[in-house]
């Protein structure tokens, strides 16, 4: 029985688009891998990885000059890196962010069937990329789940103690419980993210639409109070589950989020630094201690204070102090806040695809759903 149960819960999860929505051809004056039906970018990188299942998956690396962070973006389901392809290119523009997108096993022109373990596989895979071709480390990386790609992204964020930041875009709690509001854990269920959120130690950002129909609101909202290390959520009033890159909100408080988490330290900094003054004291409100802080050299001044690092990882509004000093060189990047007024400074090659309308029209066209398919199959068990 729950073999069964099991076979039918990884049944319902997984729903590449068939047939696949792109194909994989090599140029023969360059030798380099390109998606098909897209227009060739020489910074987009498409590569073949194979993964410790033994499958071949195909992913794409959006490159930025100016990027210091790299989102490992998880899609959802019911799409593949032909639909996503553009999506993420605007995504790594708007951001400021190089960006690695990836299919799971079975899905688009990757091998195999999907299956839980494999996607884990699969993330791993593209992760190993990103930090043997690319020299990305671990506290410059920045996991991005969608929908069921908060499976995969969650298992991987256990696992990289020194991870920069998660983003979880409508993400679920478990399999399971998108199908029926079970109030404890199976172990046949899959995607157990409500069990592996708490165990996440890096800034957590969810993003749910409060008109979702397919993963209601609460998943996200639950997931969001079990994390450790909170930043301010975006609950999109009247989003539904394919939806949310529509909202001009989506792009200005990922952009926020995005600036915060470059001014942060990560977790790797913040440990050496306790390591290398013990002395220094994290929750004392002694008057001496204080001036001993105000009065060290220019060095220590240019740090921000092992208090005020703990705080602002711990508090939202910390944070939100944290973003009105930025200096100068955060101030000349762009902001998405100020949509606008970026894209009137831009130039005119930039100002025809910086545009957050047609990230819009990508979105619509490409009428992604992640596991809308999840319904119709649960009704028909």
């Amino acid at each position: 029985m729950g073999s069964a149960t099991s076979s039918m819960a990884a049944k319902f999860a997984f729903f590449p688009p068939d047939p696949p929505s792109y194909g994989v051809n090599v140029e023969e004056t360059t030798g380099k891998m390109r998606i098909s039906d897209v227009l060739p970018r020489e910074d987009v990188d498409v590569m073949k990885l194979t993964t410790k299942k033994g499958n071949e998956i195909v992913a794409v690396f959006v490159k930025n000059p100016s990027a210091s962070l790299t989102l490992l973006y998880s899609h959802g389901n019911a799409a593949d890196l032909g639909q996503m392809y553009h999506i993420f290119t605007e995504l790594s523009l708007h951001l400021g962010v190089n960006l690695m997108g990836y299919d799971y096993s079975g899905y688009g022109q990757s091998t195999g069937k999907p299956s839980e373990q494999d996607t884990y596989a699969d993330i791993e895979a593209a992760y190993k990329c990103l930090e043997e071709k690319y020299g990305v480390k671990e506290e410059d990386t920045i996991l991005y789940g969608q929908s069921v790609g908060s499976g995969p992204a969650l298992e991987l964020a256990v696992r990289l103690p020194n991870l920069r930041a998660v983003v979880l875009h409508s993400p679920i709690l478990s399999g399971l419980r998108v199908m029926y509001p079970v109030k404890r854990t199976f172990w046949f269920d899959i995607y157990k993210n409500i069990d592996k959120i708490p165990l996440v130690n890096c800034p957590v950002l969810v993003i749910h639409g409060t008109e979702d129909e397919v993963v209601d609101v609460s998943h996200g909202k639950q997931l969001w109070e079990l994390c450790k290390e909170k930043y301010e959520p975006l609950w999109l009033k009247g989003g539904n589950h394919c939806n949310l890159e529509l909202y001009p909100e989506y792009l200005r408080h990922l952009k926020k989020f995005i600036a915060a988490i470059e001014k942060l330290p990560c977790v790797q900094e913040v440990t050496e630094q306790a390591t290398d003054k013990p002395e220094s004291p994290l929750k004392t409100a002694d008057h001496n201690t204080e001036k001993a802080r105000t009065s060290t050299d220019q060095k220590e001044k240019s740090r921000t204070s092992t208090g005020q690092r703990e705080k602002s990882r711990l508090s939202t509004d910390s944070r939100e102090k944290a973003r009105t000093s930025t200096d100068k060189r955060e101030k000349s990047r762009r902001s998405i806040d100020r949509t606008g007024k970026a894209r009137n400074s831009t130039d005119q090659s930039e100002r025809a695809r910086n545009s957050f309308d047609r990230l819009g029209d990508m979105v619509r066209s490409v009428g992604l759903c992640n596991v809308d398919c999840l319904r119709p199959a649960a009704s028909e068990a």
